[in-house]
């Protein structure tokens, strides 16, 4: 075998021709090492079946029943309801809203079927939405998975089934331990590290015997194993990005403050003493002929883009030009409303750049972005082709977390002169402890907003189980006949849109049907930007009054009017997601509430959690008691939120293999620099791009 096996292509395997190479090239994967560390998101529990009347709402499960009845169209919407019951005397209905004919025609009574997914409180008896389902003839004898099976993260054209049968056939290919090592045997001697042959073979095929709840809270040796590893990839990677970007020069920025003196006068409050602090910390940088890399964090609500605001008008007095990136239209929509609010009385002209901007008004904004526009705002569309600015003096990007260091990098690039690059401020309103802030943004100097501006409403937090689903109702019937403003939100924690949009229009319709004298909106992350947009803006212009959304108005949106909040299944979300999603409400002089619908019963962890947010709107306590809490698996995963893109590790359950992930880290680069670039390579792949950052 060649040295690196692992760089093999994928097409080396049977049946991978140029159709499946360019769907798992989606995945991120084009070698058969990618196949190997593309671990399961989850597992899925089919080793046994359990009776329909020892279904608890909240959990997934394996059941097999008998078709009782069957119905078609329910409440004016397309719907399908399958009732099946077991031997334990109960019934179980099966909820479809996307099916075909001949999927109905089959579901007829007396059929035997083996269904799988997660019970739910329904109507009238416990309920399952679109489970997956198999037809059982009666005469077939009942066997059931012998391991666990692993749900890994997919994309559209690539099933489970075929997507697991191809990660089967590359670990045929796995070498022996020594060759697939690559940490140093005197680096791992006092670690304790299992064998990664091992720890991959076992997280790929849980065995029977395997404990099941130590790999379902993602504690299992076998998976830290690999989060230490992943965790040393991610470290090793920002140290490369932060030494390569201290070997290059930046413009230094500094102008006579006189536009920062007229802004900060024309503002409608005074800074607080934390932004000023942080304000002066970044001058302080973009007066430097070192690249500036600082991470502003701030609770919600707490003036970040005032301080990117003042950092922007800096460079423009300084003769250059500013950008500001957000992760989604609408978040980089209120920017804009702000920065125009602020800059054009100051003569400024902000220029927008959004993937709906299109035909004469793009070309209009690409001419003005290279010609004399000093603030250009938008989204991913300001990395792309044909976006070249004049001369970039600062890049500022918002929620870097949804981007990845390799994006921020690429409207970096937009800047690059020669060796010099621009300053770089990024921005985030998801307040992590400052230990893991080392490890989370080791390349980046870190300022810390701790301070709320003066006159915002604390939000009241309430948890209430979901038996008193009906009691929200009313409430918020109550407060939109007062002229006020609602948001549902339906979450679910899934790796594909297509599930929580599904749940999302199920609420929908529930609550447009018990509201009928309430225009009742939806949103969620598979509609067109253009329709999402369109929504929002009736929402924010008073036209809806109920606005049922999925986890897509996580950030961004501002709507002062909006002063109560409902967030269903919050105990399955971490604290730091059900913070942000809070902060949606509070934003006007409304007193504002929010009410965390939960299922029964909750765990002693999620009952923590609902009990921090009823105490406390203090982000960065929040994320404090996050790390204290470690919730294990369920809690705040960064995987599930996107912010660092794990694939196992979860930077707060494995804190405590940080400072040994930092020390083998130094080693590495000083003393092994090759060993760390595959480590980076294997982990991070076509993304880390380090060498000439």
């Amino acid at each position: 075998m060649p040295q690196d096996a692992g760089l093999q292509p994928l097409t080396s395997l049977p049946g991978v021709g140029p159709a499946l190479r360019e769907c798992l090239a989606r995945l991120g994967a084009t070698t058969l090492q990618d196949l190997w560390f593309h671990l399961p998101l989850r597992y899925e529990d089919r080793t046994r079946l359990v009776p329909i009347a020892d279904l608890r709402p909240g959990e997934s499960a394996q059941v097999e029943g008998v078709v009782d009845a069957v119905q078609k169209g329910f409440r004016g919407r397309p719907q399908l309801r399958v009732a099946i019951s077991d031997g334990s005397q109960a019934t179980l209905v099966l909820r479809f809203f996307h099916f075909r004919g001949a999927q109905a025609d089959q579901l007829k009574p007396g059929t035997r079927l083996r269904c799988f997914g997660e019970a739910r409180y329904g109507a009238n008896s416990l309920e399952m939405v679109h489970p997956q389902y198999q037809r059982i003839a009666d005469d077939e004898p009942t066997s059931v998975e012998e391991t666990l099976t692993p749900v890994y993260p997919t994309t559209e054209g690539l099933g489970q089934k075929r997507l697991g049968s191809l990660i089967q056939h590359a670990l045929q290919r796995l070498p022996d331990d020594e060759e697939l090592e690559l940490i140093p045997r005197e680096l791992r001697a006092g670690l304790k590290l299992a064998s990664l042959r091992r720890a991959l073979l076992f997280v790929h095929r849980p065995p029977p015997e395997a404990d099941v709840s130590q790999l379902l809270l993602g504690v299992h040796p076998a998976q830290r194993r690999l989060a230490f590893e992943e965790l040393l990839s991610h470290h090793l990677s920002l140290k490369q990005l932060r030494n390569a970007v201290r070997r290059q020069a930046a413009p230094r920025l500094k102008g006579a403050g006189a536009l920062r003196k007229r802004l900060l006068q024309s503002l409608p409050f005074a800074l607080t003493a934390a932004q000023r602090r942080v304000a002066k910390e970044v001058s302080r940088d973009l007066d430097s002929d070192e690249p500036m890399l600082r991470l502003v964090q701030g609770d919600v609500g707490s003036g970040k883009t005032v301080v990117a605001a003042l950092a922007a008008l800096t460079a423009i007095e300084a003769g250059r030009q500013a950008a500001l990136m957000a992760p989604t239209e609408l978040l980089a929509e209120q920017h804009l409303r702000n920065l125009r609010a602020w800059f054009e009385p100051l003569g400024i002209d902000v220029v927008w750049l959004a993937g709906k901007v299109q035909g004469k008004a793009r070309k209009a904004a690409l001419d003005a972005v290279a010609a004399d526009a000093s603030m250009v705002v938008g989204t991913h569309a300001l990395m792309q082709e044909g976006v070249v600015f004049r001369e970039l003096g600062l890049a500022i990007v918002d929620e870097q977390h949804r981007f990845g260091v390799h994006q921020r990098l690429a409207l970096r690039d937009k800047g690059r002169e020669g060796e010099r690059i621009p300053h770089q401020l990024v921005l985030t309103a998801t307040p992590i402890p400052r230990t893991l802030a080392m490890t989370a943004y080791a390349d980046l100097d870190v300022s810390v907003i701790d301070e709320l501006p003066p006159g915002r409403t604390p939000v009241t937090t309430v948890a209430v189980s979901n038996a008193r689903r009906h009691e929200m109702v009313a409430r918020i019937r109550a407060a939109c006949l007062e002229g006020r403003q609602a948001y549902w939100v339906c979450t679910l924690i899934e790796e594909t849109e297509l599930l929580e949009a599904q749940a999302a229009e199920v609420t929908h319709a529930e609550l447009s049907a018990i509201l009928p004298e309430l225009k009742v909106g939806l949103v969620h992350g598979r509609l067109k930007p253009k329709d999402k947009s369109a929504i929002m803006d009736a929402f924010k212009a008073g036209d809806i009054a109920v606005l049922v959304a999925t986890t897509v108005i996580e950030v961004g949106v501002d709507v002062p009017n909006a002063s109560l909040m409902v967030i269903e299944n919050a105990e399955r979300l971490g604290l730091a997601q059900l913070h942000q999603l809070r902060g949606r409400v509070g934003r006007g002089s409304i007193a504002s509430s929010c009410a965390l619908l939960y299922q029964s019963p909750l765990s002693q962890l999620a009952r923590a959690r609902l009990q921090v947010m009823r105490e406390t709107n203090d982000g960065f306590r929040i994320a404090e008691k996050d790390l204290e809490l470690r919730g294990p698996g369920e809690m705040l995963g960064t995987r599930q939120t996107g912010r660092l893109e794990f694939r196992i590790a979860d930077i707060q359950r494995d804190a405590e293999l940080l400072p040994s992930v930092q020390s083998v880290g130094e080693t590495l680069l000083t003393r092994y620099p090759a060993l760390a670039e595959r480590i980076v390579v294997r982990w991070i792949g076509a993304s880390a791009r380090y060498a000439g950052a």
